[in-house]
């Protein structure tokens, strides 16, 4: 998912090597991002920032479940969508509808755990699908039947 403005990159060493010098870097912005060679990078942000920032998405989650849970709700919920993740407008109608009832349970059941991971994989998940509609050429390889065996698959590697 994009954030809405861009965050700073320092190298992980750079915080051990000069933690004040990095550390004042987040006066002039929300978040710094500590890139790792060998591990997933880290995001630095003040802690009042950080919860700051949970409060209002814990808000807008809620929010979202209200919204849900009213009588007319879906529906709406169904017409502003489209403006929010304009890439769905590649996905047959039959895939809108399904797409909007997994978010809506997956929104309202991650709230209900405090995990919004699960949101953010599901829209990268449909996201990935409307990019498959959006290119003939690749839907049509994907969707062609295909003959044979192409033999044994090799079990990932973990």
């Amino acid at each position: 998912m994009v954030v809405s403005s861009p965050i700073p990159e320092v190298p992980f060493t750079e915080l051990i090597q000069h933690p004040t010098r990095t550390t004042g870097r987040l006066r002039g912005s929300r978040a710094l991002r500590l890139r790792r060679r060998d591990a997933d990078d880290l995001v630095l942000m003040e802690a009042a920032r950080a919860e700051q920032e949970g409060e209002v998405i814990d808000l807008t989650a809620k929010l979202l479940r209200g919204v849900l849970r009213e009588e007319g709700g879906l529906n709406l919920f169904r017409h502003v969508l489209p403006t929010v993740v304009p890439w769905m407008r590649f996905l047959p109608a039959a895939a809108v509808e399904e797409m909007v009832g997994e978010l809506a349970d997956t929104i309202l059941a991650a709230a209900a755990v405090n995990n919004l991971a699960p949101i953010s994989q599901l829209l990268v998940e449909w996201q990935h699908t409307a990019e498959i509609y959006a290119d003939p050429e690749l839907y049509a390889i994907l969707t062609a039947a295909h003959e044979g065996d192409h033999g044994t698959v090799p079990e990932p590697i973990a």
